[in-house]
């Protein structure tokens, strides 16, 4: 078996031929990405513009100017936030584990980071900070976004108030760029009645990946939104070639992705490693594997990353609930399967894409993945804001629930880091 092993190794001969390939100056898709990067100033500029754009007085200027009614409740959030109206995690722990909490041992080395999906509206944040002062509960510390990009700059600067919430609470997020098939450009895709066309993936077809980094340096540049999603492997290369010219973009891959075996994963976190900077930095920061992955594949994937030296830089984003209805068989909910992994594996975030199964299927209007893809004018007009609402409140008190059984196990939680008090 050892001298079978040893046909796998890479030959010096092969990397060259790829760097030459890489370097060509004939090479018309390196020439494509770098004229793009160029239009925009170049990398040092793209950065330059975009740490100004993500400035929080900055946004908060841009929003007023506007007369966004959103600015009353960021105003509110920060006062909130200083006044210590949010549950401190020791009286959280205290409420969790009543007498036990001070002989307790959370390890925060696998520290689970909280997260919910999707954000859909600013205006549902601050329902869920409310929520979350009157229960004693806990606000996540990522958020994940689903909504048009161009309807959000539209509608009273909710991409930007977004934005400015995310670092008034302390908490990282991810857009989800408009250049996917989702907008006519796959011909496998019309909407729900030819849902099969996922079988071929969502797509960015034929000139697609240079119109998403061209979406994407728009939006970093003059909102400074730096994460975003990532559903296809020609612009998780792109995303790699970016970072790799200097770029300081970041990205998560999707579910959607479907990286459902350690080989899969094995692909990706090499190619990662390949195109990463020389302090070991790479743009994929987030690697959400399919929901058919086990505990398994995810020791598998943690040992892949740990031997790549990506254990730090690359979070395992794992799907503890989903929308009841448009994307997994139900009842779906991998709660205790999350506790008994994040005993062992570090850099894992808990990902809550629907409610409670036992609340779920009672629900006159159900979580749905479908929904993420109605315009804001399409939800009000059917009257489903609401329910809408509803449903991520519900993600919301899921993402509690785990974290409450993390911490009865002994395990801690990342949440929103500047609005619950570690002392």
């Amino acid at each position: 078996m050892s001298d079978l092993r040893g046909l796998l190794k890479i030959a010096d001969s092969r990397l060259e031929e790829i760097n030459a390939l890489l370097t060509d100056p004939g090479n018309e898709l390196v020439n494509e990405l770098l004229a793009v990067i160029e239009s925009f100033g170049g990398p040092q500029e793209i950065n330059r513009k975009a740490q100004e754009a993500a400035q929080l007085e900055n946004l908060m200027t841009r929003l007023q100017a506007t007369k966004s009614p959103y600015v009353a409740d960021l105003n509110w959030l920060m006062e909130q936030r200083d006044n210590g109206a949010f549950v401190s995690m020791p009286d959280y722990v205290q409420r969790v584990l009543g007498d036990k909490a001070k002989a307790a041992d959370i390890d925060q080395k696998n520290a689970v980071t909280l997260e919910v999906s999707a954000l859909q509206y600013f205006p549902w944040l601050i329902s869920e900070a409310r929520r979350s002062i009157d229960k004693g509960e806990l606000m996540p510390g990522r958020f994940i976004r689903v909504r048009n990009m161009a309807e959000q700059e539209t509608d009273n600067g909710d991409v930007m108030a977004v934005a400015a919430a995310m670092q008034i609470i302390g908490a990282s997020y991810v857009e989800t760029l408009d250049t996917k098939g989702t907008d006519g450009s796959n011909v496998h895709l019309g909407g729900p009645e030819t849902i099969t066309g996922y079988f071929g993936g969502v797509g960015q077809p034929n000139e697609y990946p240079i119109k998403w980094v061209q979406e994407y340096l728009k939006f970093y540049t003059t909102y400074g939104v730096q994460q975003v999603l990532n559903i296809n492997p020609g612009t998780v290369l792109v995303g790699y070639l970016l970072h790799k010219l200097g770029v300081n973009n970041e990205f998560k891959i999707s579910v959607f992705m479907g990286n459902d075996n350690p080989f899969s994963i094995l692909w990706t976190l090499t190619t990662a490693r390949l195109f990463s900077r020389e302090d070991g930095t790479t743009s994929l920061i987030g690697f959400n594997l399919s929901n058919s992955a086990n505990n398994d594949t995810i020791r598998k994937a943690a040992a892949i990353r740990k031997a790549l030296g990506l254990e730090d830089v690359v979070r395992f984003e794992h799907h503890i609930t989903e929308t009841w209805k448009s994307i997994v068989r139900q009842p779906y909910n991998r709660r205790d399967e999350l506790v008994e992994i994040a005993k062992d594996v570090p850099n894992i975030s808990a990902k809550h894409e629907g409610g409670e199964i036992e609340i779920e299927q009672q629900l006159e209007h159900p979580s749905d993945i479908l929904d993420y893809f109605m315009t804001k004018s399409d939800v009000e007009e059917q009257g489903l804001m609401p329910a809408l609402e509803q449903n991520y409140i519900e993600k919301h008190r899921s993402t509690n629930l785990t974290a409450d059984a993390l911490t009865r196990a002994g395990i801690g939680v990342v949440c929103a880091a500047k609005l619950h008090k570690t002392a």
